[in-house]
């Protein structure tokens, strides 16, 4: 235990630093392009730059490169693969806005490092009940996690701060998981995640300078289903992302087809006098998690962010207790 330590702490700095240092510069490159986009819970005309994949990225490839030359796993390659080609697929989404049904059917490309790679357990973990071997299932519950996790995080993205603080929660609570279920090696590995998400929340936060765009939801939300399977805690970690999937249910459910946020007419908010957010009364506009928020009456745009932190925050208590439960198995 005590030899895992130095990567740890190395591959933790590594990741936290270089999005902290390589966003401002990046900031200052989208402005000089005009990459801008109007922040439409802003009473003013606020305009913020995007993408912030490419920071993200950088982070996690380095900080993951640095544990590599420590373990020589090919579960850090598996993860690094997914988390890039979830990155390249985002970044085409950013630069062009895609049909509905592009992101989840590429990313179902993202995932297939992880089975050619073998880093996969096919063998499912149920807390309690222990494991149910489904060989052939198991694949497609790969080539499925993946879009699922990747457009999950990208669906929540819509304030300031929110995808990437909900990623904060939801990612350390997985590597806490890990640690309890003594997977040591996996929990080390999926530590940059956190400190990737936690460096960037920096820029990202209300008043956003950057927002992270489909190329880093889509990288976050992959990396964090990547490490899901190969350390083979797929239970825990839907349950730390629950709000996130109740989200994206909910807007499934109610539009009835896989579409673009940019390409929905009816809005689930609406803004007041005092551009404070409040549940929209268009019969059209999807069901989210911030609308069923904003329910109860209006709220501002950090009030109702730290609605859904306190919502991950829950759900990541869930995961840890859900990690307690498998070791009694």
């Amino acid at each position: 235990m005590t030899e895992l330590i130095i990567p740890a702490i190395v591959s933790c700095i590594v990741a936290f630093f270089t999005v902290y240092v390589t966003t401002p510069p990046l900031i200052k490159f989208l402005q000089k392009r005009n990459l801008v986009v109007k922040d439409m819970n802003k009473k003013d005309h606020v305009m913020v730059v995007r993408p912030g994949g490419p920071s993200i990225i950088a982070g996690i490839i380095t900080s993951e490169l640095v544990l590599y030359g420590f373990f020589q796993l090919n579960e850090i390659l598996a993860i690094i693969i997914t988390s890039f080609i979830a990155f390249m697929i985002g970044y085409v989404d950013d630069r062009k806005v895609m049909g509905g049904w592009f992101k989840p059917i590429a990313l179902v490309i993202a995932s297939t490092p992880i089975i050619f790679l073998g880093t996969y357990d096919s063998n499912l973990s149920f807390p309690l009940f222990g494991t149910v071997q489904i060989p052939a299932l198991y694949l497609g519950l790969i080539i499925f996690m993946i879009p699922i996790t990747g457009n999950t995080i990208n669906s929540i993205d819509v304030l300031n701060g929110v995808a990437s603080g909900f990623m904060i929660i939801a990612s350390f609570s997985l590597s806490i998981a890990l640690f309890i279920l003594q997977n040591y090696e996996i929990a080390i590995i999926s530590l940059p995640l956190g400190f990737v998400s936690l460096a960037f929340y920096k820029y990202h936060k209300i008043p956003s300078k950057i927002f992270p765009g489909d190329s880093g939801a889509l990288t976050l939300g992959a990396m964090y289903g990547a490490i899901a399977i190969v350390g083979h805690v797929e239970i825990i970690a839907a349950v730390a992302l629950l709000p996130a999937i109740i989200n994206s249910f909910l807007f499934l459910s109610s539009m009835k087809r896989i579409v673009e946020h940019r390409q929905i007419k009816g809005k689930p908010v609406e803004h007041t006098e005092d551009f404070k957010l409040k549940a929209t009364s268009d019969k059209t506009a999807p069901i989210t998690l911030v609308r069923l928020i904003l329910t109860s009456g209006p709220l501002s745009e950090k009030q109702v962010g730290y609605a859904i932190f306190k919502l991950a925050i829950f759900s990541g208590i869930l995961a840890i207790i859900t990690a307690f439960m498998s070791v009694l198995i």
